[in-house]
């Protein structure tokens, strides 16, 4: 069985997607940017203030459908430059302090809106 997640307390999708899709007891899903759900603006400041960002928007997106950070089994971040690598890790050691999931890191071109980072997860629960 499949159901879509939606949440107002994540920004809204910005194109033809959703925000998560349950599948069984997995839940994919997609990248999220650090879009403010309140005001529907990029949060200001660098790097480390995005991806905090994003991450309070993972957890969003993970508790409307009831799951947990502790959920998470895999992630995968993007972000426009490498040079990134440690501020962002650094903020995302925070969320998954223990027993953190499998991850990629990747740099790409370019990211929806501007964004300096989007980290997109896949969550189980046994």
């Amino acid at each position: 069985m499949k159901r879509i997640i939606s949440t107002d307390k994540a920004p809204a999708a910005i194109g033809p997607y959703n925000q998560a899709i349950q599948a069984g007891n997995f839940l994919f899903c997609s990248g999220q940017i650090p879009i403010d759900p309140a005001t529907g603006a990029m949060v200001e400041g660098g790097v480390g203030e995005q991806a905090r960002q994003v991450l309070k928007n993972v957890h969003a997106v993970l508790e409307a459908a009831g799951y947990a950070m502790t959920d998470v089994i895999k992630a995968t971040v993007f972000a426009q430059s490498m040079k990134d690598f440690a501020v962002v890790n650094e903020i995302y050691a925070e969320t998954f302090k223990q027993e953190p999931p499998a991850r990629s890191f990747i740099e790409v071109g370019a990211l929806p809106k501007g964004a300096l980072v989007e980290i997109e997860v896949i969550a189980w629960k046994g």
